[in-house]
């Protein structure tokens, strides 16, 4: 038996096999052959089952996540299919060359010809191309293609990382939960994690080596522990903790037909976040008020080109119908960052999070801009659309933002497109700046909402993703909890609704305290929000206000939830 220790990053008890997402040895020599008509046969046999792989991915990705979601994967086999690369592949092996080498060979060539293009598209198939050419690589070489949307047994994934569009294809019908080496809480895998509702825990370090192919793994998300090749005591304890962690959840089913209120009837809104379209579907079965933030960045990933105007107006369209009049929060691109997307050449820089991203990157680039705009302002008739600005750190760029709406609105109207009367126009305060002087903001935004996963790191100059100085990521640190309440108190005055998105609006240490501040909406992840409304039931605002400049005055995070676990 082996424990190894991380960050818990969404709550549950998972026991299965562990299925390692490791990166393949794909090491080979460039031989001289001299059966030339064999070797053919072979490179050829390995598009076949390629092929046959890549068609059944692409059948369960349209099953799974509709058309335009397999697209990547049509792609792919146009690639794979194109009798010139073929052609060219075995007329190098016909020189005496091993398939292998013949393969990395032209596919470097074609790569380097569509990266110099001018056309955006044709420099998009490089990285088709690229993908394709691993994937016949692997069968070459007999190495095991690690695919996630095969999973067809349960497993617990072991991988040093998954990037957001790994996440976004985890089928939790099989997939248990996850461990990984590094992120923390507020890497967009763990927040994916707690959107689909499966176990997680990252930041273990060392989860890859020490978990081997269908070892059993005994994981829970809540305290961070991960054991492997556990002891049948330890089956027999974790199965029961299972057993109580499912009985709490049903407990909390009641609670999804209440009203968010306190123990005095006062109301908050109970929003919950999503990246996706479907993942709306576990919004709704939570009982959420509405949505209070649709991370459209999701919308962008996992292709290879950006995403249509009607293939967005249909993504927003989807999720405005299924809320209804409830207000659906919709984040307006935030690209950048630790978010990339493999078509897009953002410039290299020292430090990513502080540069070209988010509201930067679509003021200058309008015309991205713009399609996105036009998808969301076209789908605005189907509900009650809000519209917020990321990374918003001057007047002047939520005035440009704005502006630029409205131009786009009239737009459309001129066109003939209707569009709803009155959009609710906001901005995420998730910079300092733009906290500090909020009462400015709340006199020409019409909502606030404290993006808490940036602003800590930015408080703080705390890198979250990097585990160096994680320890300072401190949402209850005081620097945190007064802006916070800065920015609640100038929305108030100013007659704005004030709302926080970041993964601090569903922590169970921080509710009190926001609800003492009287922010007035709280958004999370699908699966904190009956929980959320459980604790909220049981807290009384009038007794919490009390205890306001008490918090205030306290000098460290650790005195802060100290503070919260004996008084309330």
């Amino acid at each position: 038996m082996v424990e190894i220790r991380g960050i818990g990053v969404s709550n549950g008890i998972a026991i299965a096999p562990a299925y390692r997402l490791v990166e393949p040895d794909l090491s080979f020599e460039k031989i001289q052959i001299s059966d030339t008509a064999a070797e053919k046969e072979r490179f050829r046999a390995a598009i076949t089952s390629a092929k046959g792989d890549l068609e059944i991915v692409r059948d369960r990705a349209t099953e799974k996540f509709g058309a335009e979601h397999s697209a990547i994967f049509e792609a792919h086999l146009l690639v794979l299919q194109d009798p010139e690369m073929s052609a060219s592949i075995e007329a190098k092996i016909d020189e005496g060359v091993n398939a292998e080498a013949a393969l990395e060979e032209i596919s470097s060539n074609f790569v380097a010809i569509f990266e110099a293009m001018d056309n955006d598209y044709m420099k998009e198939r490089a990285s088709d191309i690229r993908d394709v050419s691993q994937r016949i690589l692997e069968k070459l070489l007999h190495v095991e293609t690690m695919d996630l949307t095969t999973i067809d047994t349960n497993v617990i994934i072991v991988a040093h990382d998954l990037t957001p569009s790994m996440t976004a294809q985890l089928n939790k019908e099989f997939v248990q939960g996850f461990v990984t080496n590094i992120g923390g809480r507020t890497s967009h895998s763990a927040i994916l994690a707690r959107n689909i509702q499966i176990p997680a825990v990252v930041g273990t370090s060392t989860a890859t080596e020490q978990a081997h192919k269908d070892d059993l793994v005994i994981l829970d998300g809540a305290k961070g522990i991960v054991i492997i090749s556990p002891t049948a005591e330890e089956i027999a304890k974790y199965e029961a903790l299972q057993l109580e962690f499912e009985a709490h959840q049903q407990a909390l089913r009641p609670f999804v037909d209440k009203e968010s209120i306190d123990a005095e009837g006062h109301h908050v809104e109970l929003a919950g976040n999503i990246g996706r379209p479907e993942d709306v579907e576990l919004v709704v079965a939570n009982g959420a008020d509405g949505v209070g933030l649709f991370r459209t960045e999701f919308l962008y990933m996992d292709r290879n080109s950006f995403p249509t105007e009607e293939e967005q107006y249909e993504s927003y369209k989807t999720v405005l119908e299924k809320m209804g009049d409830k207000p659906t929060v919709v984040r307006t691109l935030d690209i950048g960052g630790d978010k990339e997307l493999s078509y897009l050449k953002l410039p290299e820089e020292m430090n990513p999070f502080l540069g070209y991203r988010a509201i930067r990157l679509c003021l200058d680039d309008k015309e991205l801009f713009r399609v996105q705009m036009r998808a969301l302002l076209r789908a605005s008739v189907f509900g009650n659309l809000k519209v917020m600005f990321p990374m918003i750190a001057t007047l002047d760029e939520f005035r440009e933002a704005k502006a630029f709406l409205l131009e786009v609105k009239e737009q459309l109207l001129s066109e003939g497109q209707a569009v709803a009367e009155h959009i609710e126009v906001g901005m995420m305060v998730e910079i300092p700046s733009a906290a500090v002087i909020a009462d400015l903001f709340a006199k020409e935004a019409d909502f606030l909402s404290i993006g808490t996963n940036d602003l800590i790191q930015y408080t703080l100059a705390a890198d979250r993703m990097n585990e160096k100085v994680s320890y300072l990521y401190q949402p209850y640190h005081p620097a945190v909890l007064r802006l916070i309440k800065m920015v609640v108190d100038a929305g108030h005055a100013n007659g704005r609704w004030v709302g926080m998105c970041g993964e601090m609006a569903g922590d169970a240490v921080a509710i009190p305290i926001l609800h003492a501040f009287g922010l007035d909406e709280f958004s999370m992840s699908a699966s904190s929000i009956l929980p959320a409304r459980a604790q909220l039931a049981q807290l009384s605002q009038s007794a919490l206000a009390q205890h306001t400049d008490s918090i205030l005055s306290l000098s460290t995070a650790a005195e802060v939830e100290a503070y919260v676990a004996e008084n309330f």
